[in-house]
C-alpha cells in the first residue's frame, strides 16, 4: 500500500466491530489495523479489516497500476482487499 500513515481522500480502511454490531471507519491504514488489533486481543476472536477504494486514483494509491485494473473491472465494489486479523497470545516467553 502507498505510505500507509497518510490518507487518500477516496479511500477509507473499515474494521468490522461485532461487539457494536458495527463498522468503525478510519483514514489511514495504520489506525485501523491498530484497533483491529486491539479488538482481537480483547476479544479474542479474528476482526475484518476491509480496504474500500472509491476511485481509480484511490486504487492507484493504493496499489499502483495492479490494483487500478482491480478497480476498473467492478468499479461499483468498493470492498478492494479484505483481511482478517487473528491475534492469538502465545503465553510467556522464558
Amino acid at each position: 500500500m502507498a505510505n500507509r500513515s497518510q490518507f487518500h481522500k477516496d479511500v477509507t480502511f473499515t474494521v468490522q466491530d461485532k461487539s457494536l454490531a458495527r463498522s468503525r471507519h478510519f483514514k489511514t491504514f495504520d489506525e485501523a489495523a491498530g484497533f483491529a488489533v486491539g479488538r482481537g486481543v480483547s476479544h479474542g476472536e479474528p476482526v475484518t479489516l476491509d480496504v474500500l477504494v472509491w476511485s481509480r486514483a484511490g486504487a492507484k494509491w493504493v496499489g499502483g497500476d495492479d490494483a487500478v485494473e482491480i478497480y476498473n473491472q467492478d468499479p461499483d465494489g468498493s470492498v478492494h482487499e479484505r483481511l482478517i486479523i487473528k491475534v492469538s497470545s502465545q503465553g510467556r516467553i522464558p
